[in-house]
């Protein structure tokens, strides 16, 4: 009985080592399945005047991270993308209060480890308190507003004291007055009439852009604000006309831009009309159409990478992942850096033994330091990006290409000068 009960014994704990053998020749599912996860936070307007550029940024994000995911994960860890729209229909664009009430979802789920986004400045400055008390942070692609990450507004903006907005563009302090020097060296401007759209944004670069104006001797002639919601603007147009300045700048986004943009060429066709980075990008080129928007000058608060030979690849890969006719822009790129800034983070962090948390992601997106596309990245004490590079675009008609062909149709002029030539 005692030799029976021992081969029984002997036979049971053959298969069992038989089955693990079987289980570790089947692709590792067992410990793929175990792999540990961590959480990525994406808020951006998907809805409204500026959903194609926020989808092309969204797009940026996503790419990065998928194909850190297909090579493994980042240091043990597969990344899990969390999405949520800032945009409402009410709005008609970015909503501050729906971008305060997403990011108290992310700050709520301990799981998320950092988040990208937003794209613009008046969610930025909804976001920031709340990251702020969560220790959360964030790293915008395209927010450009200097008051978030001014440390003069700290109390207001991060009341916990650590930088937790992080930028992989430069800010209206630079974007603002470098226009202010381009229009005055290269299009020899002596005088503007200045508009916003009323919101942290468009008020922001416009002030920063007519400060520069004034100190550098462009005579402001006036200075009015334009409420998106409102669909006709010939009253102030009118006003622009007839204070006759050389320029036109309009500080704001896409609501007011496109109509503002239609209606400029209908009342001052052949008036100098320029904006920052709010008009830069398809769903102002699309949304204002030629002949209309022929002439607009634009800025970005980064390089203009996306037509040098360094891009080729990454458009290549891009084109493959969202189809040969996916439309990207400069924005783009700096939402990819911003996602490969977040995964160097986490990946340092799990290399150097700590737990893969918000807190330990946060010291070391603080303390990144990476080349890319754009050039190398570094971030000071506030969150701001160390390069400070403009760049200047011209809408201008290329017959031989697709209208809506954004490096084609938005002709680039070069960099924005730092100081006036004089």
């Amino acid at each position: 009985m005692r030799q029976a009960s021992f081969i029984r014994c002997s036979l049971q704990v053959a298969a069992i080592l038989a089955f693990a053998a079987v289980a570790g020749l089947a692709g590792g599912s067992v410990v793929q399945a175990q792999q540990k996860s961590v959480k990525v936070g994406i808020t951006l307007p998907l809805t409204g005047a500026d959903a194609e550029d926020a989808l092309h940024i969204k797009n940026g994000a996503v790419m990065a991270i998928d194909e850190a995911n297909a090579k493994g994960g980042v240091g043990g860890y597969k990344l899990d993308v969390v999405v949520y729209d800032s945009g409402t229909a009410t709005a008609g664009q970015y909503d501050p209060a729906q971008a305060a009430t997403n990011t108290k979802k992310l700050a709520a789920d301990p799981a998320v480890v950092g988040n990208i986004g937003p794209q613009m400045s008046g969610e930025g400055k909804a976001m920031t308190p709340i990251l702020s008390e969560a220790n959360l942070a964030t790293i915008t692609p395209s927010s450009t507003n200097p008051d978030i990450t001014n440390p003069y507004m700290a109390a207001q903006f991060k009341p916990k004291g650590k930088a937790i907005y992080f930028r992989t563009v430069t800010t209206d302090a630079f974007q603002g007055p470098n226009m202010a020097n381009f229009v005055k060296d290269k299009l020899k401007v002596t005088s503007v009439y200045v508009l916003d759209d009323s919101g942290a944004y468009g008020v922001g670069i416009a002030d920063s852009f007519q400060r520069q104006a004034e100190k550098i001797g462009i005579k402001v002639l006036g200075r009015d604000q334009l409420n998106p919601k409102e669909a006709d603007y010939t009253t102030i147009l009118t006003k622009v006309k007839a204070a006759k300045p050389d320029l036109l700048y309009y500080g704001g986004v896409g609501q007011a831009g496109v109509k503002l943009a239609k209606q400029a060429y209908d009342i001052i066709p052949n008036m100098l009309k320029a904006g920052g980075d709010g008009i830069q990008g398809t769903s102002f080129l699309k949304g204002v159409g030629f002949p209309a928007v022929e002439g607009w000058y634009s800025t970005n608060a980064s390089p203009h990478v996306t037509q040098t030979p360094e891009a080729a690849d990454w458009v290549k890969r891009y084109k493959a992942k969202f189809g040969a006719n996916a439309a990207y822009d400069d924005y783009t790129i700096t939402s990819y850096n911003a996602a490969l800034v977040l995964i160097d983070a986490i990946k340092r962090t799990a290399e150097a033994g700590k737990p893969v948390d918000r807190h330990n992601v946060r010291d070391a997106i603080q303390a990144t330091k990476m080349k890319t596309l754009q050039g190398d990245i570094s971030f000071d004490e506030n969150g701001d990006m160390i390069d400070k590079v403009v760049s200047v675009f011209q809408y201008k008609l290329d017959k031989s290409k697709p209208t809506d062909d954004l490096d084609a149709q938005n002709r680039y002029i070069g960099v924005a000068p730092a100081t006036p030539s004089s």
